[in-house]
């Protein structure tokens, strides 16, 4: 069942929603060679604690870090660790935050400078077609129009969109429905209302679509080892224009 929201209650997502895209701010500005990604979780969960939030990845269905880190070819749900940052590395950066009962979730990809040309289009890429789909997300259009944007423009520059992996809803739960492909047919699925949020996060591969999950059971990798970059922000429709809660 999809749970719409009250004005109220997408001010009160709001809140946490912010710090969960002023978290990513501070931590973009931490990226550098030799910096670990256990270092970058530290910081991560630190932020969040100070503000007064709930950290909500940590201990999700087992997960065991405040804040995913994926590098290179790793497409989502990296445990932090060891690894030291070098340059020429991608990395994607995803945090949900939880305060008075209510969700934010948000991430982004940044690399330790200098990247290649190839991997800054990646980026680009990606971050465009979250934009892409999130001008979709208003009352009236349907859900894989959101879908059918993103696909057409990461693969109109010629990458691939990995399916294995979607978007969701998300309010006083971190994960709610509807599911939220990055494909799809538009002007199919269910007709998009007011008062829903939604955590839209496309993953956009440099080579093949397909992945699979490590040994660790969380860390997915892409089948050919080539490089992965992910966004998300999470929105609310209204009636008018989508409200991004996560804007940087």
């Amino acid at each position: 069942m999809i749970e719409l929201k009250s004005a109220s209650e997408i001010q009160q997502m709001s809140r946490a929603s912010l710090i969960a895209a002023q978290c990513l701010t501070f931590l973009k500005n931490q990226i550098r060679p030799g910096v670990s990604t256990e270092t970058l979780d530290r910081q991560a969960e630190q932020f969040v604690l100070d503000r007064d939030g709930e950290c909500a990845f940590k201990g999700y269905r087992g997960f065991p870090a405040a804040l995913c880190v994926s590098v290179n070819d790793e497409v989502v749900h990296g445990i932090p660790g060891e690894r030291i940052l070098c340059t020429g590395d991608i990395v994607s950066l995803d945090i949900g935050v939880k305060i008075d009962g209510f969700y934010g979730d948000c991430a982004i990809t940044v690399g330790v400078d200098p990247i290649s040309k190839e991997d800054l289009f990646l980026i680009q890429t990606t971050e465009a077609a979250l934009y892409a789909g999130i001008e979709q997300a208003r009352a009236g259009n349907r859900l894989f129009d959101i879908s059918y944007s993103i696909q057409q423009h990461a693969e109109q520059h010629g990458f691939s969109i990995v399916r294995q992996f979607v978007g969701h809803g998300i309010g006083r739960s971190l994960h709610e429905e509807p599911q939220v492909p990055n494909f799809g047919i538009p002007h199919k699925g269910l007709r998009l209302t007011e008062g829903m949020t939604l955590a839209i996060e496309p993953m956009v591969n440099t080579g093949v679509c397909e992945v699979f999950v490590d040994e660790d059971g969380w860390t997915a990798r892409t089948a050919d080892g080539r490089k992965s970059a992910h966004f998300e922000h999470t929105i609310a429709i209204t009636s008018g224009d989508p409200l991004i809660l996560t804007s940087f």
